[in-house]
C-alpha cells in the first residue's frame, strides 16, 4: 500500500532534489513552454523521486500567489461574490466593480499558478515511466492517479473561471505551445474520464494525510458534473461516495475549521500547511478582528447575515422568531459558527462594532479587563461590522500570519448537497433528496428543522441553493454557484452593505428564493453602511467569465479573448 503519513505529507518539498528545482523554475504558464525538465535523464527513476515530484504537485496546488495572504485560492474567491469584500489594493475588487480587464494581476496570477500545477502533473506523468521497473506496481499506479486527480481539479477551477481553456495533458515544446482554447465541454469530458480512471486505482480514503483518494476523485467528478449540468453523472458520482461509507458529517460544525477538526471524516481533501516546512498562511490576520491581531481586510456582507434562517426553518421576513432589536438570536447556528457577530467573543475579546462602543472586554487574561475597542474605533476595522470566523483559530492569536491550519478543498457535506441538487434538476425527486439536505441541516450542532414534506421542484431548488449558502459561506464556492445559477448579474449589482453603524435594521428585508435580501422596504436602510457600489456587466455575459490575461494572449496568438474584453 502506498501512503504518506500525516507528518510526511505536511513536510512536503522544501528540501528536495536540485534537479526538480530546475523543473519548477521552468514551469509558469503556457507562454513558458517548452518544459524539457531536468537536464539529466536519470531523474524520476525510483520511488523516492516519484514521491518528491508528487509532493511538489501538492505543494503548488493551493496556489496562493505572490500576495501576503498565502491563503488557498478557493478561500479567497468569496471576496469576488455577493457575500464577501476585499479591502486590500489587490486585483480582486476590479471583478465586483465592473473594472476587470486582461491586465488584472489577480486573474493573471491565478492562470499562471494553475498551469504551474498542470505542468508539474504533466512532467511527472510523462516521465515516471523511467521508474516503472523499480517501483511496486500498486505504488506506481497510485502516484500516477493522484497526479491525474490534482490535474483534473485544476481544470475544474480553470474552466469555471475562464470557460474554454487550453487543454495540455503532456509535455510540449515551444512550437506546440501555440494552441487554441479547448471547448469547456471537451475539457469536462477529459476531467470526468480522468477522475473515473483514477478512482478505480486509488484506495477509498487516505485518512487525513492530505492526499487525494478514490472518494476525492468521485466527489470532484460529482462537482464537475454538477457545474456542467450533467445531472445523471453528478448523481452517480455523489451516490458512489455516499455508498462507500468512509465519510460522514462532523458533529461539531465549528470544529471543522479549527485545528481540532483536521482529522475529521467529513474532509475528503484539504490543502496542507506546516510551519517547519515554511508552508503557512495568513488567514487569521486577514479574517481576524482588530482587537484579535487581525486586519479584517476580507469580511462578509450584511446580506449574508440576513440570509440565514431562524431556528424554525423560516426566512427572517417570514419568521415570528425574528426580532429586529435582537437580530442574532434564534438563528441558524451556522451563522454564528461562520461569522463573528457583534456581541460575541472572538479571539478572546468582546467583539462589538457599534461605533459608540469605544471600549470592550478583553477575556484573554485570568481576569477580564476593559480595553480600547479597535473594532469600533480603528479606521481599518471591519467595514461591514462582521468578520469571518471560519479558519480563525484562537491558537493562531500569537502568530496570525503563520497559520498551519489546513484549508478544505472538498468535504462530505458538499457531496450530499451535490446529490440533492442534481436529483432536483434532473426532476428525479424522491425521499433521498430531502434526506440528503436534512442530513446537512440536522448535524448535532446545527439541528435545523427538517424540510417540510411534499415540496415541489421549484421549492426544493430554493432549499438546496439556500443550504449551500448557509453551509459553505467562507469556503469559496459562492462565486461558482451564482454564476452557474445565472443570478450573479443581480446578486452582485448595486450597493454592498455593512451593518447600521450605530444600531440594527428596523425590520427584516425581503428574502428571495435564492436567499438574497432586498432592503427596499426596510425603513432605515439608508443608515446602512454602503461599503462600495458594485457593477456586474451582463452585456455579452461579460462578467460571467474572466478575461484571458494579456500576457498569455501575447505569448499564444491562437487564444481568443472572452466576450466584452
Amino acid at each position: 500500500m502506498f501512503y504518506f503519513n500525516t507528518y510526511t505529507m505536511k513536510n512536503i518539498t522544501y528540501i528536495i532534489a536540485g534537479t526538480l528545482l530546475i523543473l519548477i523554475a521552468a514551469c509558469s504558464s503556457l507562454d513558458q513552454y517548452p518544459l524539457n525538465g531536468p537536464s539529466s535523464d536519470t531523474y524520476l527513476t525510483n520511488e523516492s523521486e516519484l514521491k518528491e515530484a508528487l509532493y511538489e504537485i501538492y505543494d503548488a496546488n493551493s496556489y496562493e500567489g505572490p500576495n501576503s495572504t498565502r491563503m488557498a485560492h478557493n478561500i479567497v474567491l468569496d471576496a469576488l461574490s455577493d457575500i464577501g469584500f476585499e479591502r486590500n489594493s489587490s486585483g480582486i475588487p476590479a471583478f465586483v466593480l465592473g473594472n476587470a480587464n486582461p491586465n488584472n494581476t489577480y486573474s493573471r496570477d491565478m492562470w499562471k499558478s494553475a498551469y504551474v500545477v498542470i505542468s508539474r502533473c504533466n512532467y511527472l506523468l510523462t516521465n515516471m515511466h523511467r521508474a516503472e521497473n523499480n517501483v511496486n506496481p500498486k505504488t506506481y499506479g497510485e502516484i500516477a492517479a493522484q497526479a491525474r486527480v490534482v490535474r483534473a481539479y485544476t481544470y475544474i477551477t480553470l474552466t469555471e473561471l475562464w470557460g474554454d481553456v487550453p487543454l495540455v495533458t503532456t509535455m510540449i515544446n515551444l512550437s506546440e505551445s501555440i494552441m487554441p482554447r479547448t471547448p469547456k465541454s471537451e475539457v469536462c469530458d477529459f476531467i470526468l474520464k480522468e477522475l473515473d480512471e483514477a478512482a478505480a486505482v486509488l484506495p477509498d480514503d487516505y485518512a487525513g494525510t492530505g492526499q487525494v483518494s478514490a472518494s476525492t476523485a468521485l466527489a470532484l467528478k460529482a462537482r464537475a458534473a454538477l457545474y456542467n449540468k450533467r445531472w445523471d453523472v453528478a448523481i452517480q458520482a455523489a451516490k458512489a461516495v455516499m455508498d462507500m461509507g468512509v465519510h460522514e458529517l462532523h458533529n461539531d460544525f465549528a470544529e471543522l475549521f479549527m485545528y481540532a477538526g483536521a482529522g475529521s471524516k467529513e474532509i475528503l481533501w484539504s490543502f496542507q500547511y506546516l510551519k517547519s516546512a515554511k508552508k503557512v498562511h495568513g488567514t487569521c490576520r486577514n479574517f481576524g478582528s482588530r482587537n484579535g491581531q487581525g486586519h479584517s481586510n476580507k469580511v462578509p456582507s450584511q446580506s449574508l447575515v440576513d440570509a440565514y434562517q431562524c431556528t424554525d426553518g423560516k426566512d427572517i421576513d417570514k419568521s415570528s422568531l425574528y426580532d429586529p432589536k435582537k437580530p442574532f438570536e434564534n438563528r441558524d447556528p451556522r451563522m454564528a459558527y461562520t461569522l463573528a457577530l457583534p456581541g460575541s467573543i472572538f479571539m478572546g475579546y468582546q467583539f462589538e462594532t457599534h461605533k459608540d462602543s469605544v471600549n470592550c472586554w478583553n477575556y484573554r487574561g485570568a481576569t477580564p479587563t476593559r480595553v480600547k475597542n479597535e473594532d469600533a474605533t480603528n479606521a481599518y476595522a471591519t467595514f461591514t461590522g462582521y468578520c469571518w470566523r471560519k479558519y480563525v483559530d484562537p491558537l493562531d492569536y500569537a502568530n496570525p500570519v503563520d497559520s498551519e491550519l489546513n484549508q478544505i478543498a472538498i468535504r462530505y457535506a458538499e457531496v450530499l448537497l451535490i446529490y440533492a441538487e442534481a436529483k432536483i434538476e434532473a426532476n428525479q425527486i424522491d425521499e433521498s433528496v430531502s434526506a440528503a439536505i436534512n442530513e446537512v441541516r440536522q448535524r448535532p450542532t446545527v439541528n435545523m428543522p427538517a424540510l417540510p414534506s411534499g415540496l415541489n421542484q421549484s421549492q426544493l431548488r430554493s432549499a438546496v441553493r439556500k443550504e449551500r449558502l448557509y453551509e459553505f459561506a467562507g469556503e469559496g464556492l459562492r462565486l461558482f454557484d451564482i454564476r452557474r445559477w445565472r443570478i450573479a448579474e443581480y446578486a452582485i449589482n448595486g450597493p454592498f452593505y455593512g451593518r447600521v453603524p450605530k444600531g440594527y435594521l428596523q425590520s427584516a428585508p425581503q428574502i428571495d428564493e435564492n436567499g438574497i435580501p432586498d432592503y427596499s422596504n426596510v425603513p432605515n436602510k439608508d443608515e446602512m453602511r454602503v461599503v462600495e457600489v458594485r457593477k456586474f456587466v451582463k452585456e455579452d455575459d461579460r462578467d460571467y467569465l474572466w478575461p484571458i490575461p494579456e500576457r498569455e494572449m501575447s505569448a499564444n496568438p491562437a487564444l481568443v479573448q472572452n466576450p466584452g474584453f
